[in-house]
């Protein structure tokens, strides 16, 4: 039975054990309508729109519509509710910092390679996804296919045409923190990129260094990736 809760009165993100349950469940299980995280944390469609209420107006997430694969229904989409960057960094904040610690703890150890490979396993999984996702695609509609196939793994991606390619705009990067301090993660990323694609691409901006979203070259050619020639 779904539980009912006093939630009268204002606070804060930090104040509500109940809305930081909110908050971990979409971090863990990504966006997520009310119904479903109302059945997943036993709580009553009144009390979990109060808690997302909260959250949303906290800045902590924000309402999105929800991705509908195939064709859709009759109404419209049911919203889902994602982590915001200021919501995910309450989060973050500590796993970053030991990230730091374990990453460079591993480059005095055994050097710089070891990150490298590091961030090269880290990403296998989601290459095989979005290789997956790819397969199949002709090469022109490949960038807008990766980009759609990244922004459902979470990273907001969207492209644009250039005379030379396309570019590829991501507008969150889960591990930026980190990657400030340890650039092997954004090569290793464009790296994948290349394979996925087939085709060199080249990295011009990214949210590690400074920028406002990650913006990776993606030329015309569609020779066979050397991987001496990916560059971030």
């Amino acid at each position: 039975m779904a539980t009912t809760e006093n939630t009268a009165g204002g606070g804060s993100f930090d104040d509500s054990p109940t809305r930081a349950r909110v908050a971990e469940a979409i971090l863990r299980g990504g966006p997520s309508t009310a119904a479903t995280l109302a059945e997943e944390l036993d709580l009553t469609p009144a009390a979990i729109r109060r808690h997302l209420d909260h959250l949303v107006a906290d800045g902590v997430l924000e309402p999105r519509e929800q991705r509908v694969n195939g064709p859709r229904g009759r109404g419209r989409p049911a919203k889902v509710f994602a982590l915001t960057d200021a919501g995910r960094h309450q989060f973050t904040h500590a796993y970053d910092a030991l990230a730091v610690e374990a990453l460079a703890f591993l480059r005095d150890a055994v050097g710089d390679d070891a990150v490298r490979s590091f961030a090269a396993e880290r990403l296998e999984p989601l290459r095989q996804r979005l290789a997956e996702r790819l397969a199949g695609v002709e090469p022109a509609d490949r960038p807008a296919a990766l980009a759609e196939a990244l922004s459902a793994e979470g990273f907001a991606a969207g492209t644009s045409s250039t005379a030379t390619g396309a570019q590829i705009c991501q507008h969150h990067c889960p591990v930026a923190h980190v990657a400030e301090q340890f650039p092997h993660l954004c090569e290793a990323e464009a790296e994948m990129f290349a394979q996925v694609l087939g085709t060199h691409v080249q990295r011009l901006a990214t949210i590690a260094h400074g920028d406002g979203v990650c913006t990776t070259h993606l030329p015309l050619s569609t020779e066979p990736v050397d991987p001496e020639k990916v560059t971030s």
